[in-house]
């Protein structure tokens, strides 16, 4: 049987060819998200970049295996499954959940237990810190699906809608919450030396522009900011613009790489 923190069950590959990469990025899926939000990546990004995706126990191919509720648990057996991923350079991206979670892993691998990443992405998620603090996962389940439906849905569809399809997703929703809700950043953390690229939607309801900006004060090094058009799940009918601008900022010689904003 595969032990629990084996590489192949904590990270997933879109089908598709082999490919012999210069850098691999490493997504990071939101609450209540699977590793398959990022299967169209491979098809926009470089050849050269492979991307993996991340597992979360408790959900598809680890669906017998209990959610993880604490961020230093979770944070610590990531950071473990990559340490044989030391044969090209990483970089780290999070969607929501996931930018606190690659974050978390960021810091690990900047202490030593890993590979250093060259560049941390987040999207729609306040810097730690300035994101305020709610109890939603103690809630009635129509209060915590009330709040997540305010944020938006991915691709026009709402999986609770479906009674099965809620009776399976709810939990792993509430258990995500669970996670967020009682993650403390560790206080006077040292800042990454990583570059740091924040991403948002404008018309995101619960991740306002300055509380993403502020994870300007997270990186020592470059840092920019970029706002596309749509909701907390912009990302799905941006993904061309955003995979694109991924992709800018991990060619060989970017774009650009002063402070900034732009906005699509």
């Amino acid at each position: 049987m595969t032990a629990p923190d084996d590489p192949g069950l904590w990270f997933h590959r879109a089908p598709g060819p082999p490919r012999t990469p210069r850098l691999r990025l490493v997504c990071f899926p939101h609450a209540g998200g699977t590793a398959r939000l990022f299967d169209g990546w491979r098809h926009r990004l470089p050849t050269t970049v492979e991307v993996v995706a991340v597992r979360y126990p408790g959900r598809q191919e680890r669906l017998d295996e209990p959610c993880v509720e604490s961020m230093t648990e979770l944070a610590d057996r990531i950071t473990g499954a990559l340490a044989g991923y030391d044969d090209v350079p990483l970089a780290l991206f999070g969607h929501s959940m996931g930018a606190s979670v690659a974050y978390e892993v960021a810091r690990r691998l900047e202490a030593g237990a890993g590979p250093a990443p060259v560049h941390l992405m987040v999207s729609a998620r306040a810097a730690p810190g300035h994101g305020g603090r709610t109890t939603l996962h103690r809630a009635a389940d129509e209060v915590l699906l009330a709040a997540v439906r305010r944020l938006g849905t991915l691709g026009g569809v709402d999986p609770f809608a479906e009674p099965e399809l809620r009776e399976l997703l709810l939990p792993v929703l509430r258990s995500d919450y669970r996670l967020v809700e009682t993650y403390a950043p560790a206080a006077g953390a040292a800042p990454l030396r990583a570059p740091i690229t924040a991403y948002l939607g404008d018309r995101d309801p619960g991740c306002p522009g300055d509380r993403v900006r502020a994870w300007e004060g997270f990186t020592t090094g470059d840092f920019a900011l970029r706002a596309f058009s749509g909701d907390h799940f912009y990302l799905a009918p941006r993904e061309a613009e955003l995979t694109s601008d991924i992709a800018e900022r991990l060619a060989p010689a970017p774009v650009a790489t002063a402070r900034g904003t732009t906005a699509t």
